[in-house]
């Protein structure tokens, strides 16, 4: 169905047509990440990916939430100007969005991937029923059983488990006290739960964990961090070499209103806890963040990473994948000649 190995689509920068083009003429599979850019502008990854290869990719797109009540707008505003006090730039609109999302499905009806994928709740059956009618698969992420069941109504081709282990933002549906399962115990219940190929996402790095999750129940593994490094993908040069850094990483709503996982700096620890309010928030904070990575300051940005992002590999696309798929041949003969020593 998919190749063993996805490069997961890693919105506002490091997703790029020469990542993607990369990684499926390498014998992966990739997504672009249509959230945070305009309906122009995803035409035109698209058509740059095709100029790059003739293999088939994907495209992921933020489902967007409800719009948020009056009753955020005080926490909105008291956040705005805790921000504009400590970093003395002017926070950008708070004003709630879809990210054009109807356009942009549009886009992929008028232009159609092989899949689409969706992230943060389910698209309507009428977006389903019409990125099908042009031949796209569909894969829809999840974090738990429960999604997982609500998903399988739309009978999507797979849907992508999504570990707490991944960086940046969570895949929930409603980010308000979801639970949180790590990706082997969420393989296991999602499983449980349905009867659908399951693509493996969250903290995954390393050949021997692809092994781990393709054992596991797992079509595919879809690993993010572990491309960041790529000089195809298009990382902020400061959140690249924070990657070589040894911080911690926690789970905040600091940066975006959203619960993700980055390497822990000022920023987070002096603005947490955060409203919920994604994406509003996300925009109020994104002028902010241009300017830490313009004055060279990693404390104000969002360096979004995985648990395990120290132990990322580095190197061209090609090459990450090639090594990728070499550490998984090893971790399974590795385990199979145990087996085998321990029958004898």
């Amino acid at each position: 169905m998919f190749p063993r190995v996805i490069v997961a689509p890693m919105a506002g920068g490091p997703s790029t047509p020469e990542l993607v083009a990369g990684a499926v003429n390498a014998g992966a599979y990739g997504f672009l990440a249509a959230g945070y850019v305009t309906p122009e502008a995803l035409a035109g990854q698209i058509a740059r990916t095709r100029d790059l290869t003739s293999k088939p990719f994907g495209v992921n797109v933020f489902v967007p939430g409800e719009e948020s009540t009056e009753d955020v707008a005080a926490d909105l505003a008291a956040y705005r100007d805790r921000l504009k006090a400590a970093y003395g730039t002017e926070p950008g609109d708070s004003t709630w969005t879809d990210d054009h999302y109807p356009a942009k499905i549009d886009v992929l009806v008028d232009d159609p991937v092989d899949t689409v994928s969706f992230t943060f709740g389910l698209p309507s059956r009428d977006d389903v029923a019409r990125l099908r009618a042009v031949g796209s698969r569909i894969v829809i992420t999840v974090t738990s059983p429960a999604e997982a069941r609500q998903a399988a109504e739309l009978s999507p081709d797979a849907l992508c488990v999504q570990g707490f282990e991944a960086g940046a933002h969570r895949g929930v549906f409603v980010d308000d006290n979801a639970p949180t399962y790590g990706l082997l115990a969420a393989l296991r219940l999602v499983g449980a739960a349905v009867d659908l190929p399951l693509i493996a996402a969250g903290g995954l790095v390393h050949g021997a964990d692809i092994a781990a999750v393709l054992t596991a129940g797992a079509v595919a593994a879809q690993l993010g961090t572990a491309f960041l490094r790529c000089p195809e993908a298009g990382t902020q040069p400061l959140h690249r070499e924070a990657l070589g850094g040894s911080r911690e990483t926690a789970i905040t709503r600091a940066f975006s209103g959203r619960s993700a996982r980055a390497m822990v700096n000022r920023f987070m620890t002096g603005n947490d806890p955060a409203p919920r309010a994604y994406p509003q928030i996300n925009s109020m904070t994104k002028p902010i963040r241009a300017a830490a990575a313009k004055a060279g300051d990693p404390e104000a940005m969002s360096l979004y990473a995985g648990q395990t992002y120290s132990q990322a590999p580095q190197g061209p696309v090609a090459e990450v994948v090639a090594l990728l798929d070499k550490q998984l041949r090893d971790a399974i003969r590795s385990v199979g000649s145990a087996l085998d020593q321990a029958t004898r």
